[in-house]
């Protein structure tokens, strides 16, 4: 059987050289939202990101993150923007306003500025939900958003328009 051409693949990697990160931090829930901050700390410096490559931005709350996230994108300073925050159910309808609208506005953050925005805003139904998700049973979601930045702002680079003199050395190396 005749082999078929792959398509060419392209992925993000987990370097963080070159690279830059915001982290915008809901202070709100503050024991669950600072470990998720300690794990997403974690994952960029284990890839080689120093401390004068990170920014954090501390918001009073889940509600209050796009706006922050936004800022940090249209600056162009970052290359992706981690956002931290976790809102827990209680008895009124409140949860919902609050993780319906966070989630959007970063979604839309992310969408007008073009750099990739981690959602890493817990929704739980109870404080133990987020404890196990914020480093005890369920791993630390916030180190997985730090690979999430890692690959997504690698990702962004490499699908980045180049200018038309990078083209035309492209289309040379691939003849």
């Amino acid at each position: 059987m005749p082999e078929h051409p792959q398509p060419a693949e392209i992925r993000g990697g987990w370097s963080a050289e070159g690279l830059r990160f915001g982290v915008v931090v809901s202070r709100f829930n503050s024991f669950i939202t600072e470990r998720l901050l300690s794990g997403a700390l974690d994952s960029l410096g284990r890839a080689g990101a120093g401390d004068e490559q990170i920014d954090v931005v501390r918001v009073p709350g889940s509600f209050e993150i796009p706006v922050a996230a936004k800022k940090m994108g249209a600056s162009g300073r970052y290359n992706a923007v981690i956002c931290i925050g976790c809102i827990l159910r209680g008895d009124t309808q409140h949860f919902e306003y609050i993780a319906t609208e966070a989630a959007r506005g970063i979604q839309l953050a992310q969408l007008d500025t073009g750099v990739p925005m981690i959602f890493c805003v817990l929704t739980c139904d109870t404080l133990e939900q987020a404890i196990d998700r914020a480093g005890l049973k369920s791993g630390n979601k916030g180190a997985e958003a730090g690979l999430a930045a890692l690959e997504m702002a690698n990702l962004a680079k490499k699908l980045a328009p180049t200018s038309p003199r990078h083209q035309l050395k492209d289309r040379r190396r691939r003849r």
